[in-house]
């Protein structure tokens, strides 16, 4: 039998890893076989690994050569009269997927939905994993999906840290008075357990071990000025009062020729004068405190500060989904990812105001 050989298209490699978060079993066989083929193994190789047939691994990759990801991935509908659903059946499936799901079970999957549809007899007769599915492309629903989001109370204190933030964040640039937005990140460290296998030869790609080993972790903070595009990220080995004193005064070095700094950041035990002043001493904090005016963002309220899409940035573009084993190199990777942030010069539009936030918000100040 000859060689199999594909590369998945971006979106499909995206789709996939994807999917084997949510799919069923099968599914989630298919998307790594299509996986591994990507990787370069042979069919043999990947029919071991996954304890499948060879011939399996082959009509996969075939399926998707000639037809594409979901050709690969699913069946075709079976042999038979095809059912026909009217608007009330698939508005009641929708209703069911914006309720809960059953007790026992933490969220929807196209399985479960399958399952209760018939058991509650919400259509007439069955239906098919892949009705379901197109039902929920069709209206735009991912039950399977969640965000984090927090809702603080909307008090006098709330609204007035926003507006006061809200103030600052559209100034233009001024070097005699920087808005500097400041953040830490905690950083996980992880170490490769087996060495990594560069590529030997043209189409090859570099293969690295799915284990891997835990190397503590370290704090990053990061500052950004959004209006002249400057980024400062700086790797400690934690965020203590301490380090997070040296970055202050480091800061105020840097801006030596600004008269004053306006530090927008949220309000964490450590951030605060108090804390300087213990590791810095009562002389230097007074200083500090001349060169700085501090606006904190209100709780629950991170999103305000510019430091935040700073930090996804960097996230994004220097750790991404790789591994970092130690401090050493964590600081040489983002002390490299500085210097080219600040080559291009990337400025932050900010465009939330406070007339906005009263509209959206629905208070009057």
């Amino acid at each position: 039998m000859p060689p199999l050989s594909l590369q998945l298209q971006a979106q499909d490699l995206k789709k996939i890893r994807h999917l084997l978060s949510i799919e069923e079993p099968r599914v989630i066989r298919r998307a790594n076989i299509l996986n591994w083929l990507h990787l370069g193994y042979v069919c043999s190789d990947i029919a071991m690994i996954l304890n499948v047939d060879p011939k399996t691994v082959t009509n996969v990759g075939n399926a998707y050569l000639e037809g594409g990801l979901d050709s690969a991935l699913y069946d075709e509908e079976r042999c038979g009269r095809p059912i026909d659903f009217d608007d009330r059946e698939r508005s009641r499936i929708v209703a069911m997927v914006c309720s809960d799901p059953p007790q026992g079970f933490y969220r929807w999957t196209l399985d479960l939905i399958v399952e209760e549809a018939q058991n509650r007899r919400l259509v007439d007769g069955s239906i098919s994993r892949e009705t379901v599915r197109a039902i929920l492309q069709e209206h735009d629903l991912k039950p399977w999906q969640e965000k984090m989001w927090c809702i603080a109370e909307l008090n006098e204190e709330y609204i007035e840290r926003m507006e006061d933030v809200l103030d600052v964040n559209p100034r233009p640039h001024n070097p005699k008075r920087p808005v500097i937005c400041v953040d830490e990140k905690p950083v996980a460290l992880f170490s490769d357990a087996t060495p990594r296998l560069p590529p030997r030869a043209s189409g090859e790609v570099l293969l690295k071990d799915y284990e891997y080993e835990r190397a503590g972790s370290a704090n990053a903070f990061c500052a950004v000025e959004p209006k002249a595009g400057t980024y400062i990220n700086k790797v400690t080995s934690c965020r203590d009062g301490l380090e997070f004193s040296i970055f202050m005064t480091e800061l105020a070095t840097r801006y030596a020729s600004s008269e004053k700094i306006v530090l927008v950041m949220d309000n964490l035990s450590t951030h605060s004068c108090a804390i300087l002043q213990e590791h810095m001493g009562k002389d230097l904090v007074g200083r500090l405190s001349d060169r700085f005016e501090i606006r904190y963002t209100p709780k629950h309220a991170s999103w305000l500060n510019q430091a935040e899409i700073a930090i996804g940035m960097y996230s994004r573009h220097c750790l991404g989904d790789g591994r970092v084993g130690d401090i050493g190199s964590l600081t040489k990777m983002t002390a490299a990812w500085n210097k080219a942030a600040n080559r291009k010069r990337q400025v932050i539009q900010w465009r939330f105001t406070k007339a906005k936030a009263r509209k959206s918000m629905g208070y009057t100040h």
